[in-house]
């Protein structure tokens, strides 16, 4: 056998197996213990969209101050973002103290994401079901009746009072002092 063409042989192949080796790169998602709950939300749907697509996410508390005495509070938001993507991956590494972040690393979970795949394919159809059946529904329609008029006198309010002009007003007397 020729060595140039066993060598171009190997090549062929270690360049075949790098075409389908896949690239796992671990994103960094960064929460703070006083995170508010829109801010919360927009970060997970962030997390849980790397997690769609393949990646690791490493999921960091910054604290500061007096939020290091408090570490319970870190460890609650890590346990609310693994809640929130139970679909879409698992807990790699449980969450750490680290100085001062707190880490847990998040891995794509293939079974979760199928099982989800195919629990959300199965609920449209169900939901389509119920959704034509109210459209064919007849729609009742209920007349509007107007509003009584009271024949009681009411209290007139600062409302109703005629508003005066600034022309009209006296000039306020001058302080003494």
């Amino acid at each position: 056998m020729n060595f140039t063409k066993f060598k171009y042989e190997a090549q062929q192949r270690a360049k075949e197996s790098r075409k389908k080796a896949t690239n796992i790169v671990v994103k960094e998602m960064k929460y703070r213990p006083k995170i508010g709950g829109g801010d919360f939300d927009t970060k997970t749907r962030k997390v849980a969209q790397f997690l769609g697509e393949g990646h690791k996410v490493k999921v960091t508390i910054m604290f500061r101050g007096r939020e290091m005495q408090h570490p319970e509070l870190g460890r609650r938001i890590l346990d609310r973002v693994a809640e929130e993507v139970t679909h879409l991956g698992r807990v790699e590494v449980m969450p750490k103290q680290d100085g001062r972040n707190m880490t847990m690393v998040l891995g794509p979970d293939k079974k979760a994401q199928a099982a989800h795949a195919k629990k959300a394919a199965e609920e449209p159809g169900a939901s389509e079901s119920d959704g034509s059946a109210a459209a064919s529904a007849p729609v009742t329609q209920v007349p509007a009746t107007e509003p009584t008029q009271s024949t009681e006198p009411t209290e007139p309010t600062e409302a109703d009072a005629p508003v005066a002009d600034a022309v009209d007003r006296e000039p306020a007397p001058a302080a003494d002092g």
